[in-house]
């Protein structure tokens, strides 16, 4: 076991842990943050996506004790004060939700993508989320309400 000490979603969190427990599992089962899914394992479908020390990271590919230190947000933290963040609101408003188990990862990715880029074209933004994978296959509404969500957060929405 070692003790890992992190801040999640403003919170300062310490812990015990195996060397070998997956980030993921960390947040899933330890800390009960289970808007972060686990698709692939294999970090190919971007379910598992969370920001670590303000990039985004497949959490599924990183240990427990690698974020000792970090500062990590997942899908529970963007919402403040039961306002949803700009992402999270257009992914509603513009039916982006489809099943909703990629939805998680795919706002992390896409809320990274976007900071200070609001004028993304659709071909930039599928490119920038070619690692998240919605196997609803619904990427018009995806694409649609991460530009909507970019002008928000640019102060234009």
């Amino acid at each position: 076991m070692r003790t890992i000490a992190v801040t999640i979603n403003g919170k300062a969190v310490s812990a015990d842990v195996e060397p070998h427990l997956l980030l993921v599992d960390f947040l899933r089962r330890t800390l009960r943050l289970t808007g972060t899914h686990v698709g692939c394992d294999t970090s190919q479908c971007g379910a598992c996506t969370i920001h670590v020390d303000g990039r985004p990271v497949k959490s599924c590919t990183m240990l427990a004790v690698q974020a000792d230190g970090a500062e990590i947000v997942t899908i529970e933290g963007l919402a403040k004060d039961g306002t949803l963040h700009p992402m999270q609101d257009s992914f509603h408003r513009l039916h982006a939700l489809q099943c909703g188990f990629c939805t998680p990862g795919m706002i992390m990715s896409a809320v990274a993508l976007v900071q200070g880029r609001p004028d993304l074209t659709d071909a930039e933004i599928r490119e920038g989320l070619e690692g998240n994978l919605c196997r609803c296959t619904g990427y018009h509404n995806i694409v649609e309400a991460v530009k909507d969500a970019a002008r928000a957060m640019a102060g234009e929405g």
